[in-house]
């Protein structure tokens, strides 16, 4: 087997917790791991109870994200599986992925968030549509933080006391999860948090 990220050889013999179960073949070498950078940073404002972002947006975090996503490379969702496995591993809480609009969706073969939550096993409900094909990562903070109603929620949410939990690749503005949260709260959500792989980190 070789690592997902640079093709080498993973010398990574079976042990007694392989045979029980307890841990899963490595997709990645460790010197692949080591450069994302681990941050586990959570924020909240007035519309996301809580964001936790996992990884520092750094140079090892922007070629995976271009393999991954554009050069559709989906294998590469197993590489964080088992952390998406465990900061999700709460059936008391509902996942809700930020999906793509369909005819980006089309044209890119795949969802890369719902790929992510597959690949970590973690059950998920696709409550949202997105309205617009434009990209958050093509416009300006000031043009995101002017967009209007980004999702759409087609059917009704049965009322409960869950917490849902909007999942994404990477956190800039928040914007995108901000409308997300808002159109789930709409809905008579009370509590939305949000996890994401990465976010950049800003210099103090």
């Amino acid at each position: 087997m070789t690592c997902l990220l640079c093709d080498k050889p993973l010398h990574d013999q079976p042990t007694w917790q392989h045979f029980l179960g307890i841990r899963k073949d490595a997709s990645a070498c460790p010197i692949c791991l080591e450069r994302f950078e681990r941050i586990d940073e959570i924020i909240q404002d007035d519309v996301l109870d809580s964001v936790h972002s996992l990884y520092a947006y750094n140079e090892a975090a922007r070629e995976y994200l271009h393999q991954f996503k554009f050069m559709q490379d989906v294998a590469l969702a197993q590489i964080f599986a088992p952390i998406l496995r465990t900061v999700l591993n709460d059936s008391k809480k509902i996942v809700v992925p930020i999906p793509m609009h369909p005819l980006n969706k089309k044209k890119r073969t795949f969802s890369q968030v719902d790929a992510l939550l597959e690949a970590a096993k973690i059950p998920y409900q696709s409550l949202l549509e997105k309205t617009t094909e434009s990209v958050m990562g093509e416009k300006s903070r000031s043009e995101r933080l002017a967009m209007t109603e980004l999702f759409h929620i087609p059917a009704d949410i049965p009322y409960n006391e869950a917490v849902y939990v909007l999942v994404d690749d990477i956190y800039t503005t928040g914007t995108t999860l901000r409308h997300a949260a808002e159109a789930l709260k709409q809905r008579g959500v009370h509590r939305v948090e949000a996890v994401t792989l990465f976010r950049p980190i800003r210099e103090k």
